[in-house]
């Protein structure tokens, strides 16, 4: 397999992580149930799922009056994109 085909997969992949872990966090809040650690929320987007976290972070307004989250998530959206920016121009 090609290795832009494999980056390609685990990008889709990571990002249904972002996007559902921040649905199921969300889930957990509103019946008090054991959440998902703030740590392990970044962790997934630094990892490259940054894209799918912001968007569940709208979808299930998750997180959205914490600062860390709001300016953080999309700093490293941005980070992310401008590397892979960078990378494909080279």
């Amino acid at each position: 397999m090609e290795v832009i085909y494999i980056a390609v997969i685990y990008l889709i992949l990571i990002n249904l992580v972002g996007f559902f872990s921040m649905g199921v966090d969300k889930k957990k809040a509103k019946s008090n149930q054991w959440r998902i650690k703030e740590k392990t929320l970044f962790f997934i987007a630094v990892i490259g799922g940054s894209a799918g976290s912001v968007l569940g972070m709208k979808v299930f307004r998750h997180k959205t009056k914490h600062t860390a989250f709001v300016i953080g998530m999309p700093l490293i959206l941005m980070v992310q994109t401008i590397l892979l920016i960078f990378l494909f121009n080279k």
